[in-house]
């Protein structure tokens, strides 16, 4: 039924209303006409279309899962991750030696710098003063060392004189001692009183002399005896001296603060002017060509994890970047071993925590070399655990 025919209809149903109305005189009840609503169009069967959609969306759900099965089942399963790890480096905190005020700090944060580079120069007056101090004291000494050799060699002279002293005495002792024998053997009619006195006076005087000569010549042995060993004494403290003249050398050489190695200068917290006493932390080294990985892998992912297996680092700062590093050693103990306060399981209530093992992974020298991995930086490590995975299975055929 069309709208234009509906429409007559009602039309004519008002017309009979009013001639209604004028005959009987009263108007009679409006009764609402029902609106007829249109035919709906015939809706389009959807049905193939849609099942077209699901299976082809089933099919690649389970094409996506078997994928994923096979590839964990092939390569997944043997890969341990943790994303605790980050890029550490042997940072080497520069210290002053001596004390003293800064006269040059070169250097700035960011500045790459070679090894034996000056970071900081001091204020070396005092240790250059100090230095011509010790040497002059070395020079002093060595003039006293040579003052005592010479005395010695003199006393040493004296000895031979004192020798030769001797023998003449005994010369002598002997003469005197034939002549009163002599004197001794004739009468007293033949010799004068006078005479045989004077011959045994001869004789007790050179025994005498014999006996003052070896004195003599045991003083001049004690002399060169004690300057011997005043010359080692000059020697032990010119020995000493000489230690002083090299620890004012070191002082002055420690009066410049360079670099002991290749690195990027970072955490700069001194500059000129600066009065720095022995200890005080001038800057930080950082040795970016020898960076690593430390990742604190749990426990119990461990069990295949060997020394030499490949890892697969990915850093956060370059997402887009695989770097192949391989596992260079584990820790000999988990972090809370090494920690400050390290737990004590057998007091108190005990809940089991699963503990972290400290990993350290190499980082290929080419990319150490180009300075981008910072330490510090977090990244996300990979273990591929193939070259372990069948040593449980090789142990145990060997035992059989």
């Amino acid at each position: 039924m069309s709208l234009r025919e509906d429409s007559g209809r009602s039309e004519t149903a008002l017309d009979s209303v009013e001639e209604e109305r004028t005959e009987g005189g009263r108007a009679p009840a409006l009764r609402p006409t029902p609106v007829v609503e249109p035919p709906a169009p015939a809706a389009k069967p959807r049905r193939p279309l849609r099942r077209a959609v699901l299976s082809l969306v089933l099919c690649a759900a389970l094409g996506g899962g078997a994928y994923a099965g096979w590839d964990w089942w092939t390569v997944g399963r043997f890969f341990v991750s943790t994303d605790d790890a980050y890029v550490q480096a042997d940072i080497s905190v520069l210290a002053a030696k001596v004390s003293g005020y800064l006269e040059a700090v070169p250097v700035v944060n960011g500045q790459a710098v070679r090894r034996g580079e000056v970071i900081a120069r001091l204020d070396d007056g005092d240790y250059r003063l100090a230095l011509k101090a010790a040497q002059d004291k070395v020079a002093t000494q060595e003039s006293t060392i040579a003052r005592i050799g010479r005395q010695s060699e003199a006393a040493q002279a004296q000895v031979l004189q004192s020798a030769a002293q001797i023998d003449a005495a005994r010369a002598d002792a002997v003469r005197a001692s034939a002549d009163y024998g002599r004197a001794t053997q004739m009468q007293a009619d033949y010799v004068a009183k006078s005479r045989l006195d004077q011959a045994k006076a001869d004789r007790d005087r050179t025994e005498a002399a014999v006996k003052s000569a070896e004195a003599a010549l045991a003083a001049a042995r004690a002399n060169v005896d004690v300057l011997q060993a005043q010359k080692r004494e000059a020697e032990s403290l010119a020995a000493e001296l000489r230690t002083a003249v090299d620890r004012a050398r070191r002082d002055l050489d420690f009066a410049v603060i360079r670099a002991p190695f290749d690195g990027v200068v970072g955490n700069k917290a001194v500059e000129a002017g600066a009065y720095v006493s022995p200890g005080s932390r001038v800057a930080a080294l950082v040795p970016l060509k020898s960076v690593r990985i430390d990742a604190n892998f749990k426990e119990t992912q461990l069990g295949r994890v060997r020394p030499g297996q490949e890892v697969h680092i990915h850093v956060d700062a370059y997402p887009d970047r695989d770097i192949v590093g391989t596992v260079e050693s584990l820790s000999p103990a988990s972090g809370s071993v090494f920690s400050l306060l390290p737990p004590d399981n057998a007091t108190g209530n005990f809940t089991k925590i699963v503990q972290r093992l400290p990993v350290r992974v190499h980082v290929p020298e080419d990319v150490a070399r180009e300075g981008l991995l910072r330490p510090g930086l977090s990244v996300v490590v990979r273990v591929d655990t193939r070259d372990g995975a069948d040593a449980p299975v090789q142990r145990l055929a060997a035992r059989r």
